[in-house]
């Protein structure tokens, strides 16, 4: 049987206020359970790209998250956004597709609280803003459409509301998160370091 995953909603109102220390202590205690979701996917996907990728689009996302009741509001989006992400890129590459194990969060939803995770890098979520703002107009507009269709929309649509061809829109998002990514580093941000 799995191990209890403590409530990480007890962040979920600080998150909302755009508190980054709220995000850190919440990403600590949910990368572990994205990691697994992703298991199925290891022989088809870059996992680790679309685990970042997918923290990435649940910061961004994190403010419009209400509670529904149940436990882990935000990690459970956070599951299916790394599940999406996964299936996209398993499709874009044409590789096997697996099916990602729903089990995760229907355990979520039945475990009762822990002790809170250790608390993370306080400049994660200012260096997010940063760094998204400084994204040139295109690969911006292109980032900002993935994040706000928290995996749920197909990139072929999200390229038509933009008036982009598919490969245009894949090509900004591209430099999007290459982007980010160098601008990330520069700020002093070890991805790998906050994400193992």
């Amino acid at each position: 049987m799995a191990s209890k995953t403590a409530d990480l909603d007890i962040y979920l109102a600080d998150i909302v206020a755009g508190n980054e220390v709220a995000f850190g202590h919440w990403m600590r205690g949910a990368q572990r359970l994205l990691r697994g979701s992703l298991q199925s996917f290891a022989t088809s996907v870059d996992t680790e790209a679309v685990l970042q990728e997918a923290l990435l689009r649940t910061w961004q996302i994190a403010p419009k998250v209400e509670p529904d009741g149940k436990p882990n509001t935000l990690l459970r989006v956070s599951l299916r956004i790394t599940r999406n992400l996964a299936i996209s890129e398993a499709r874009k590459h044409k590789r096997v597709q697996y099916a990602p194990d729903r089990t995760l969060e229907k355990q979520l939803e039945s475990q009762s609280d822990g002790p809170p995770p250790s608390p993370p890098d306080p400049m994660l979520r200012r260096a997010l803003q940063d760094c998204e703002e400084k994204l040139p107009e295109k690969p911006k507009q292109v980032f900002k459409a993935r994040i706000h269709s928290q995996g749920g929309e197909a990139d072929l649509h999200l390229a038509q509301a933009l008036s982009m061809r598919k490969n245009t829109f894949l090509q900004n998002f591209s430099r999007a998160r290459k982007f980010l990514l160098e601008c990330l580093r520069a700020a002093g941000v070890d991805l790998e370091q906050e994400w193992v």
